[in-house]
């Protein structure tokens, strides 16, 4: 495409139920990492690609997340950002779904990242790297993935298997793939185009984006972390400072 999208969605609305005790009073893209919390974290990185409107949608302790976005207004932070409050959530891909039939996010294509997602770019910023591929006459869809063997999280048996063009497919049964999503992409509005709305996850118009070939994946070349457990945040936090004052184990 010509230009980065202006327009993103940050998923926030989740219960982060494996992430208790920590939110059991609070949400979890406000859990703190490196001195900031993880909402500010997607939001920052999403400012220095270019967009200026981000989607908060929002649903355990909303009124939280709400006050986090009312302060980064207060202090001049970009981008600009809009709480969607949903009373009951939606799941991934009812939520982006959602907030397109609300007219919140035009009808360009648009970056959607889950709001405990945390990245290091590689030597190209990882956004940059998804607008620069995606074409709206090929894709529905282009998503940021992270070799399995790379994260020192539980992941499963992954989520991928990527063809050398990268065109992804899911694991066959007893299979393990070596490719997890990132939790970073971009959509197009077409890609839930025939779908009633709902709840429901984004596997679902991925999995028919994969039919009809109008999905591509990326490979992250930086640093990402699965966030899932209290264990996995806290060895994210070491290993953010082993990385900055060179410390070893």
């Amino acid at each position: 495409m010509t230009a980065q999208p202006k327009a993103a969605m940050l998923l926030a609305a989740g219960l982060g139920t494996r992430m208790r005790p920590l939110t059991e009073h609070t949400a979890k893209p406000l859990l703190p990492l490196a001195g900031r919390t993880l909402i500010d974290h997607a939001l920052d990185r999403l400012a220095a690609a270019g967009v200026g409107q981000v989607v908060v949608n929002a649903h355990w302790h909303a009124d939280l997340v709400g006050r986090r976005l009312s302060e980064r207004r207060a202090g001049g932070e970009p981008p600009v950002t809009i709480l969607r409050h949903e009373t009951a959530s939606l799941d991934t891909g009812g939520a982006v779904h959602a907030a397109l039939q609300d007219g919140l996010l035009g009808t360009d294509p648009i970056f959607v990242v889950n709001g405990d997602s945390f990245w290091l770019d590689g030597p190209v910023q990882a956004l940059g790297r998804l607008a620069g591929i995606f074409d709206p006459a090929r894709h529905d869809a282009v998503i940021l993935v992270h070799r399995t063997f790379q994260v020192t999280a539980d992941v499963g048996t992954g989520d991928f298997f990527l063809d050398p063009w990268g065109v992804p497919r899911r694991p066959r049964e007893l299979e393990i793939v070596p490719y997890v999503y990132a939790g970073v992409q971009i959509v197009s509005p077409a890609l839930f185009a025939g779908h009633d709305p709902g709840t429901y996850s984004m596997n679902r118009v991925w999995d028919r984006a994969i039919e009809a070939g109008r999905i591509e994946a990326v490979v992250h070349d930086g640093l990402w972390f699965h966030l899932s457990t209290p264990s996995d945040l806290e060895e994210a936090e070491t290993s953010l400072r082993e990385r900055v004052v060179g410390e070893t184990r």
